[in-house]
């Protein structure tokens, strides 16, 4: 048996948390610190698709100049909040830099192996009595109102094929088919059956009452304002609350993830991207598939007796500020694919907003640093925190014991800008 080790997690989102899990399975004495209260982040609000679908990293060609566009519009899906900061332009450089086909094409099955098995992961986790989070495997529907879009998506689709997924071409009568009562206005669709999803909520509420039964201890309102090391061992974690000692540290801050590892002396490029959602009652035609309004990149996806629809890429900073403009891109864009769901943009109150930990390249952060032998890092996942949460869990399991990981994540090195 591998010796059990007191390891402190850094972060308490469902990064954090499935780290946990994986790290108290192994028989580690796991501590988790969260500068909030636990109760809310990124992982609570988001759209709850498992997407092995999204193989594609978000620096990809075309990406740049649809970027530029798209920043003039209020109400667009992706924007760049200009400021002058250093972070933010280095940042710039670097996915300009890693928007090209070369990075896409080294990226997809990486992207691809890391999904399908967090997939697979939660199919098992969801067989467990010990918590339930309404984990559906009914796959995702790509909605395509424009010949541009369909050709697009058809031909990401022709790639899955390549990469052994299953994406079927959907007809505009198929997709009514599979969709019979919402009857949505499109040319077309495509829909990966391999694709889940699940109800994020429920997710965090589970795991964290999990762990708590397992002795994790989960500590909230817990500051990290530094580390004290040895030579090349971190030896306690520095917090409002006093100091932790540690055999392993774990960094899965989200998207203050750099903030924490400069505190190690190590530089790590991260942009915080907000994203919105809302959750309203089922209207009476339902949406039975999860799906996402391609042009519009909105995701809907039906939970129990709710729809959640959530977007927007807003590259602005540590700020939670809302921004009904940019909301309003969301909610006036249902219509325009499913005719029967008009809504009035709600109060601020009712809408919700997250901050996304986004790398230049697209890809996540997992790996350890060189200048700790006993720090490991877990982030920068974007929009796929939720969806890639079990393979990382399980991945930072196997780089704490020095196994040979499930997946190569020499991409994923949180070296590779250095």
């Amino acid at each position: 048996m591998a010796t059990q080790k007191e390891i402190v997690i850094v972060g308490g989102g469902v990064i954090g948390l499935c780290s946990a899990y994986y790290l108290s399975q192994a028989g580690h004495q796991v501590t988790v610190l969260d500068k909030g209260d636990l109760g809310d982040g990124c992982s609570f609000g988001n759209a709850g698709m498992i997407v092995p679908s999204h193989f594609i990293p978000l620096a990809a060609p075309g990406m740049v100049a649809q970027g530029i566009k798209w920043m003039f519009n209020s109400e667009s899906p992706f924007y760049v909040k200009p400021r002058l900061n250093l972070d933010l332009i280095q940042w710039g450089l670097k996915f300009y830099k890693m928007a090209n086909d070369t990075h896409v094409k080294r990226s997809m099955p990486v992207l691809r192996d890391l999904n399908t098995i967090s997939r697979n992961l939660y199919a098992e986790m969801a067989k467990q009595n010990e918590f339930a989070f309404a984990f559906e495997s009914k796959g995702l529907l790509m909605l395509c109102k424009t010949d541009h879009m369909l050709e697009e998506e058809a031909h990401v689709a022709e790639t899955a094929h390549g990469l052994g997924m299953e994406a079927k071409v959907l007809t505009k009568k198929e997709v009514d088919e599979l969709e019979p009562e919402v009857k949505p206005d499109v040319l077309g669709g495509i829909f990966y059956p391999g694709d889940a999803h699940l109800h994020p909520n429920q997710l965090m509420k589970g795991l964290k009452a999990y762990l708590t039964k397992k002795g994790v201890r989960l500590q909230s309102n817990t500051i990290v304002s530094g580390f004290v090391s040895q030579k090349d061992h971190i030896t306690e974690v520095v917090t409002n609350k006093g100091n932790i000692k540690a055999d392993e540290v774990i960094i899965a801050g989200g998207s203050w993830s750099q903030e924490i590892v400069q505190q190690l002396g190590f530089r790590m490029p991260i942009q915080a991207g907000k994203g919105y959602s809302i959750t309203i009652p089922l209207p009476a035609k339902k949406l039975h598939t999860p799906s996402i309004l391609t042009e519009a990149r909105v995701a809907i996806t039906p939970m129990d007796n709710q729809l959640r629809v959530g977007g927007t890429m807003e590259i602005g900073g540590i700020n939670q500020d809302i921004d009904l403009r940019r909301f309003g891109g969301i909610i006036k864009s249902l219509p325009k694919y499913l005719p029967d769901y008009q809504f009035d943009i709600p109060d601020k109150k009712q809408i919700w907003s997250g901050l996304r930990p986004c790398s230049p390249d697209g890809l996540p952060y997992i790996g350890r640093i060189q200048k700790f032998a006993n720090a490991v890092v877990a982030s920068g996942h974007a929009m796929m925190g939720l969806s890639l949460a079990p393979v990382t869990g399980q991945l930072v399991k196997e780089i704490v014991a020095g196994e040979k990981t499930s997946v190569d994540t020499t991409l994923l090195s949180p070296e590779r800008y250095r």
